[in-house]
């Protein structure tokens, strides 16, 4: 069938192509002929489900009118969102963002229809349709940047998380573009918006960022939970954010004393432990409470093993031990902060790798809350293998060289610059030890790093 300028057209082709009448095909379609007879007649616009009936009717994909449906939308009658919304959606569903870039454009000089073109882009987000959602919010924001209005706030906000994955040089220019929306938001989003950005700096390690995030994140939850207190009762006007607010309370200190840890400060790292292990101003009291109550006391007690053990106190080191050990999502972290610590103080800690082997490959880790956040761990395991092959170039280089080979290969994937490069400190300063195959895995990694750099070089220059 040769192409022709409208979807009319191609059906009357259609129909004489097969020497069908307008009542046959109504049966084959499922179309009331009187309809059918006016849409040929260009005497009624085409809906959204007489498109969908027509195309199989015609035996032909679902999207092969996509295209011609936005002229018909709007060239060819005025535009209703009764028809759009529906045709937004399963260009969606069907991977068409062309067709959803096409409709944008064609509603975005009048800001009408930004509210309506949010609306689905929300209802996309909370359907996993990301890239659809993302062009939605991408032509919003575009078209609302001089209104400082709270949907465009929103707007970043969900381009921020849309954009998060494992690549960290993405995840801290996307961090960058959010921040400085994140006081337009209402209190409850405000409050999710700083927990993502703690993940992120966290994971980059920007300890500052964290513990001003952190300090935000305690001054504005205790602040609406005393409100909540005093009124006894929820707020009536405004949503609740994503989690209980005392639970933004206690990650606040928990962020807060693993701050002190970062910074080697483990005194006060220690000092702080029991503001999230006490839970006694709670003013709830539920299982769930509870159960959140339990988990912070175990964080809080396995940090304070943990912080002394950073600090050098050998003589804790079997209890830490055997305290992690009946708690199995608590064990990788463990192993690499005793890594750290026998790296930084001489021990010999082979007895406690060989117990605890299985944690060593990469995997997921669950607390009450559901997965441990996905940047903070990859980050994190990166950085353990770098450590762990630190530890064993000492005494076992073809061990070493491997886990500096795992490590290399697991910055690639992560783009973190820095652990990349303490990977080819560590692997040229023990190349000699290297088997021939080890030497070309190796030269293979540093394409790969190299590419990633170029491409967020490329990346950044775009944005200027």
């Amino acid at each position: 069938m040769k192409p022709t300028t409208t979807i009319r057209d191609q059906l009357a082709a259609y129909l004489t192509q097969q020497d069908m009448s307008i009542h046959q095909f109504s049966i084959q379609s499922g179309i009331n002929s009187g309809t059918l007879s006016r849409v040929i007649g260009d005497r009624q616009p085409i809906a959204m489900n007489h498109l969908e009936r027509i195309t199989q009717g015609m035996k032909l994909q679902e999207d092969h009118f996509f295209s011609l449906y936005v002229d018909e939308c709007f060239h060819h009658s005025a535009p209703t969102w009764r028809r759009l919304r529906p045709f937004l959606m399963r260009s969606a569903a069907l991977g068409r963002l062309d067709c959803i870039e096409q409709v944008v454009q064609n509603l975005l000089d009048n800001l009408i229809y930004a509210p309506m073109l949010f609306e689905v882009a929300e209802g996309l987000y909370q359907q996993g349709q990301w890239q659809a959602a993302a062009l939605l919010y991408k032509n919003v924001s575009a078209s609302e940047k001089f209104q400082n209005s709270e949907r465009l706030a929103l707007c970043q906000y969900r381009l921020f998380r849309i954009a998060l994955g494992d690549d960290q040089s993405i995840n801290s220019r996307e961090a960058i573009l959010f921040e400085c929306y994140i006081d337009r938001l209402d209190e409850a989003d405000q409050l999710d918006g700083i927990i993502d950005l703690l993940n992120v700096y966290y994971s980059l390690q920007q300890w500052p960022k964290v513990e001003e995030l952190a300090q935000k994140m305690l001054r504005l939850a205790t602040l609406r939970y005393n409100l909540q207190r005093q009124s006894n009762r929820k707020q009536d006007n405004g949503k609740m954010p994503q989690r209980p607010l005392y639970l933004y309370i206690l990650n606040a200190y928990l962020f807060l004393s693993s701050t002190c840890m970062e910074y080697g400060d483990y005194k006060s790292a220690i000092e702080r432990v029991p503001l999230y292990m006490d839970g006694s101003w709670i003013q709830e009291d539920n299982e769930e409470v509870q159960r959140t109550l339990a988990q912070f006391r175990e964080w809080g007690t396995a940090n304070i093993y943990l912080y002394r053990v950073l600090d050098g106190q050998l003589e804790v080191l079997a209890d830490y031990v055997e305290y992690i050990s009946t708690q199995p999502d608590e064990i990788f972290t463990a192993v690499y902060n005793i890594i750290k610590s026998a790296n930084q103080y001489d021990w010999n800690v082979d007895h406690i790798l060989e117990r605890f082997s299985a944690y060593i490959p990469y995997r997921s880790y669950k607390s009450e809350f559901g997965e441990y956040n996905q940047q903070i761990m990859a980050d994190k395991h990166a950085r353990f293998l770098a450590e762990l092959a630190a530890y064993y170039l000492h005494n076992k280089l073809n061990k070493g060289i491997f886990f500096v080979l795992q490590s290399l290969e697991s910055s690639a994937k992560i783009n973190n610059e820095s652990i990349a490069i303490t990977c080819v400190d560590l692997f040229e300063q023990y190349r000699y030890a290297a088997r021939e195959e080890e030497m070309d895995r190796y030269k293979l990694l540093i394409r790969e790093v190299r590419n990633s750099n170029a491409k967020k070089i490329h990346q950044a220059s775009s944005f200027m």
